[in-house]
């Protein structure tokens, strides 16, 4: 049975998540994570994350927890979701149930040379539609995403993922200190390196350090894809030798969305 494309549930502290209108309004906070067969991975981190943008909005730690139990409970057990939480600018917490698109493992990258479109870089939520307007003139120009960098031409993120590249034996990110978003994805894998004695280091890099180096671009539906190609550049995409193997770590942190108790809820 195919799934539903999308609902969208308003939230009401009093009656839960009911439909209501299309929103006219812009979003304050949005996080999305997928759901397999009832399985995520590392949703709390999604919810803190959404939680934080929230309280920075003037929203309680308590009321975020509420309606993110209510979300999750929302989530049918069987299928592939994308769902979003999202709170929005008149201050209502919506929920938007939508079926998960494609995923895939590889893609090809433009490196954008127009402004950093970005309001708001260290939020999700806010910037999503003017991001996506910049992925559709990468997709005209032939690509599959869109890198954004500095006026200097650092390079910072794409406009749906973080960006993680390996030089040699060393897993290396941009600095935290550009204007990049905070991603669940990129910590686990960045985790898991240090698990593992993997030299990580951040870095301030320009395109041309990428030549011939494994290069992922990496989030909470697709994982990790490997850039195939730089589009529209003469630098070279690596092999993705290393990427199943991380793929395969990913897929091994699912857990079921219900039925283990949370160290951060409250009690």
């Amino acid at each position: 049975m195919a799934q539903a494309t999308s609902t969208r549930l308003y939230w009401d502290p009093d009656v839960g998540l009911r439909p209501g209108d299309t929103p006219r309004t812009g979003l304050l906070a949005a996080d999305s994570w997928l759901v397999t067969d009832g399985t995520a991975r590392a949703v709390e981190r999604h919810r803190d994350r959404f939680a934080r943008a929230c309280a920075a909005a003037g929203v309680s730690r308590l009321t975020t927890e509420c309606f993110w139990q209510d979300a999750l409970a929302a989530i049918p057990p069987h299928g592939d979701w994308f769902p979003r939480a999202e709170l929005h600018t008149d201050g209502r917490l919506a929920f938007l149930l939508r079926a998960a698109p494609p995923r895939g493992t590889s893609l090809r990258v433009l490196v954008w040379s127009g402004p950093d479109p970005r309001t708001r870089p260290r939020v999700k939520g806010p910037d999503l539609e003017r991001l996506a307007g910049v992925r559709q003139r990468a997709v005209r120009a032939g690509a599959d995403e869109a890198l954004l960098c500095t006026d200097s031409d650092l390079l910072m993120e794409s406009t749906t993922s973080a960006l993680l590249w390996w030089e040699g034996d060393t897993l290396c990110l941009p600095s935290q200190r550009l204007r990049v978003l905070p991603s669940v994805t990129a910590a686990l894998l960045v985790e898991r390196a240090r698990e593992l004695g993997i030299r990580v280091r951040q870095r301030h890099a320009r395109l041309q350090a990428l030549d011939g180096r494994e290069t992922w671009l990496v989030n909470a539906l697709h994982g990790i894809r490997a850039v195939t190609e730089w589009t529209g550049s003469r630098v070279r995409p690596g092999a993705a030798e290393r990427a199943p193997a991380w793929r395969a770590h990913l897929e091994s942190l699912r857990l079921p969305l219900t039925g283990r108790p949370d160290p951060h809820t409250p009690r």
